[in-house]
């Protein structure tokens, strides 16, 4: 299967773009979410150049992310980048689980491979597989007990184009 960014964009848009005044916007060097500042203003959520993942990746946080939280850039939140010290990494990996269980069931929805990521490429012989079996564990909690409302209308249309 040909996984094209274009048509996570096309589905996102189609899902949300109307009811929740975002646009999905590809091509940046890092992702960012750009919150509105005005009422006839969409929130931008920016994804790397061309990175399919990284889409799924993003749209994972935005469905994480509550009201309050979507009127913020960033979401509100602090991104200490690649360089973390293992403490900062625990840190970093508790707010990490829940959108990459959902990137996982994303990934799942439309066949693609993924794989967890711990960003940090400092830590050269960091095991992650906690983390992934933490991921695994979320992804778990979710099917027995519900998807957040944007995720669950997201896995079906996923589910829907690329069946």
């Amino acid at each position: 299967m040909n996984f094209k960014i274009e048509d996570i964009q096309s589905i996102f848009h189609q899902t949300f773009r109307e009811s929740y005044k975002t646009e999905l916007i590809f091509g940046a060097d890092e992702p960012f979410y750009k919150a509105a500042k005005r009422e006839n203003e969409e929130h931008k959520l920016i994804c790397r150049s061309d990175f399919f993942a990284s889409a799924l990746h993003e749209i994972s946080h935005w469905c994480v992310a509550g009201n309050e939280r979507r009127k913020e850039d960033d979401f509100g939140y602090w991104y200490n980048p690649d360089g973390r010290d293992l403490d900062q990494q625990k840190i970093f990996e508790n707010v990490e689980v829940k959108p990459q269980a959902l990137e996982k069931a994303f990934s799942e929805a439309c066949n693609y491979p993924f794989k967890v990521s711990v960003d940090n490429l400092s830590l050269s012989d960091y095991d992650s597989s906690p983390f992934a079996e933490k991921v695994i564990e979320k992804l778990t909690y979710y099917r027995e007990n519900g998807f957040p409302k944007r995720a669950t209308l997201f896995i079906s249309a996923l589910e829907e184009f690329y069946s």
